[in-house]
């Protein structure tokens, strides 16, 4: 048996329901390591041209990391793969929880799906081996009823592990996705619209093959050491949620101070990523008013309300997904509010969306958001901007009461959020419109709505203003799924310490000046190549965002790799892999007719206009000057094509 892979990948071909075992030549591990990598290289190949999204040639993949279950700690993400229906290239979107290992337990890297059912199914795995089973039953069941109702058909032996869609992927919502583990999602890109086309309900999946280990003594030792470091950093009880404005005004000060990224875990341990709620508020991460405003629009009085302090009063228990030591998520009790005591507490990318960005300061409203999404199946972050996009187009008299339903869609009102949302999940009314995102939205509704929709080559922007970190603005822009706020930043990059491990990775050792970052620099575009490249390497192996976040010095990814595949590689040529996936993800876009342009940011994502109050007055990004020396960076030539010269040219039959 292979180390720490499975060898194979399975094939279901959904018109015919046939299945097919393929085995995957080592090489193509050597080269793609395995999740996001493997999978990029095969659908690469096997999607054609010009492929509808929602057609029959797309193919959906769920693919596991190669370190998952290996004995390494902080390797359990998943990703779900497709061409993205909302970008029309390439898509992925990254998921925690329970599935992961349950994928390769049944003997695979990956699961992919081509073709489209007469009727809903779902797939089986057990021991057995894989079948397709009537879903009639479940079609039209929110995402978390659906799980729960297949674990008790299911539940006879082994519990199964299930990724799942809700009503709003059913009706092809561009902004749904797919739910694990009664409301993890895999939410960006589209995912849910593509399962929901191929009339594929769920995967239900109960394997028990072994999962191997090169040197599994070497990784338990590996992990220990990382394990020890995680469980020391905790906070004093006296430090509050009500002091992380101060935090975020450390953060966000004129001088970058480098700093030890191991800290991030106390953070994430205490309060998990709503530690930002107040800290991002405060120097301009939060974006406001629909990009349009600061914290001088949503102070003090309206976003004390997300003390994360608050949110934590209603934590039952803290959560791990699998392989975690650090356990950021928390399972809330939110009967009085949605009538279910199995709430995963919203996060802050959810807080924001339904929170500052349309004003809303409105603690309570946020949970049954964020419980309509989970179960319903909506990306949080688009369906947020796509309610802010509404209230400002109506703000401006684009949309009327008349189109609303006989909504006031009125700034800071929550009601108008869980209406909206309630309608988008359903598809009724102007909830028809705004479920594709805001960019096709702002196509339907004409009128110079598209001076509101906020969206980055189609996606909605994550929750982090590009104003401040003009290396996420790069991000936005420039990667082959735009719009991401989990692809490159400063603020990771700085935590990373790359360059501890990576002999071209620019150092920071010192502290800077803030508008150092805003310069166009070769420094500034090796970072940026230098973290997009890792975040592929993350990706393939299953790791975690807030792994990286404590340092490749603590993280031990790299000899995790060797050690679990009995490779003998080093962080330089890791990394060469992470850039031959980041290339071809772009060969991928342009395979499918999309032309990498510089031009990709909405206006108010960069400089046009500048913000002219709060932390951010006046920063303008220079993006496109940032992109060229991007592409640069990455080998690619001044049209933003990969050269195919190079080391890490992903080698593909170009036209």
């Amino acid at each position: 048996m292979p180390a720490a892979y499975m060898g194979k990948v399975l094939f279901v071909d959904l018109s015919s329901g046939k299945f097919e075992d393929r085995d995957i030549e080592e090489r193509l591990y050597y080269d793609y390591i395995g999740g996001v990598g493997l999978a990029a290289r095969i659908l690469y190949d096997e999607i054609p041209a010009g492929a509808d999204p929602l057609g029959p040639d797309n193919i959906l993949g769920f693919a596991s990391g190669i370190l998952t279950a290996t004995g390494s700690f902080m390797t359990g993400r998943w990703a779900a793969v497709c061409k993205s229906p909302l970008t029309g290239g390439w898509g992925d979107a990254n998921c925690g929880g329970t599935l992961s290992p349950a994928i390769k337990r049944c003997g695979y890297d990956a699961i992919f799906f081509r073709g489209i059912s007469e009727k809903p199914v779902y797939l089986y795995i057990d021991a057995k081996g894989p079948s397709l089973i009537d879903a009639a039953g479940l079609w039209g069941m929110d995402a978390i009823a659906a799980e729960e109702a297949l674990i008790e058909a299911h539940g006879g032996g082994k519990r199964p592990t299930v990724a799942v869609i809700g009503p709003a992927a059913e009706r092809l919502s561009l902004i749904s996705g797919i739910s694990n583990d009664r409301g993890r999602y895999a939410a960006r890109s589209g995912v849910g619209a593509v399962m929901g086309s191929k009339r594929l309900k769920a995967i239900v999946l109960a394997g028990t093959k072994p999962v191997a280990c090169a040197d599994s003594a070497t990784v338990k030792r590996l992990s220990a050491v990382y394990a020890a470091k995680v469980k020391k950093i905790n906070f004093p009880k006296f430090v509050s949620g009500a002091m992380l404005p101060l935090v975020g005004k450390f953060l966000g000060a004129g001088t970058v101070v480098p700093v030890d990224g191991i800290m991030s875990a106390g953070f994430m341990k205490r309060w998990g990523m709503i530690f930002n709620n107040t800290a991002g508020a405060v120097n301009g991460d939060s974006p406001v008013k629909n990009w349009g405003g600061s914290v001088v629009d949503f102070g003090w009085r309206k976003y004390r309300a997300f003390n994360p302090d608050k949110i934590i009063t209603r934590e039952t228990r803290k959560y791990n997904c699998y392989s975690c030591v650090i356990g950021c998520g928390g399972i809330c009790d939110t009967k009085d509010l949605t009538g279910s005591t199995h709430s995963h507490k919203p996060e802050y990318e959810t807080v924001c969306a339904f929170g500052g960005l349309s004003l809303s300061s409105d603690l309570d409203a946020v949970y049954r958001c964020n419980e309509i999404c989970n179960r319903g199946g909506l990306d949080t972050i688009s369906a947020g901007a796509a309610v802010a996009f509404a209230i400002e187009c109506y703000e401006n008299g684009i949309l009327t009461k008349e189109d609303s339903g006989g909504l006031e869609l009125r700034w800071g009102d929550a009601v108008v959020a869980t209406r909206l949302l309630e309608m988008m999940v359903l598809r009724e009314g102007l909830g028809d419109i705004l479920a594709d995102g805001v960019k096709k939205a702002a196509q339907r509704i004409g009128k110079g709505s598209e001076r509101f929709a906020v969206h980055s080559g189609g996606q909605e922007p994550g929750m982090h203003d590009s104003r401040m970190d003009p290396m996420m603005a790069l991000a936005y822009a420039a990667d082959p799924t735009p719009g991401r706020h989990t692809i490159s930043s400063a603020t990771y990059y700085n935590a990373l310490h790359l360059w501890e491990k990576v002999t071209w990775a620019p150092a920071v050792t010192k502290p800077y000046a803030k508008s150092k970052e805003y310069e166009p620099s070769e420094e500034a575009a090796l970072k940026s190549a230098a973290g997009t490249a890792f975040k592929q390497v993350l990706d393939a192996s299953g790791g975690c965002l807030f792994a990286l976040a404590t340092g490749v010095q603590h993280w031990p990814i790299f000899e995790y790799l060797n050690a679990a595949t009995g490779w003998s590689r080093s962080a330089d040529e890791y990394m060469e892999v992470g850039l031959r996936i980041q290339s071809l993800r772009q060969c991928f876009n342009i395979k499918h007719g999309i032309q990498p342009r510089k031009d990709t940011l909405h206006p108010r994502m960069s400089e046009r206009p500048p913000l002219e109050r709060g932390p951010l007055a006046g920063a303008t990004v220079r993006i496109e000057e940032m992109v060229g020396a991007y592409w640069k960076a990455n080998g690619w030539d001044e049209t933003g094509v990969p050269r195919s010269d190079l080391a890490w040219s992903p080698k593909i039959e170009r036209n």
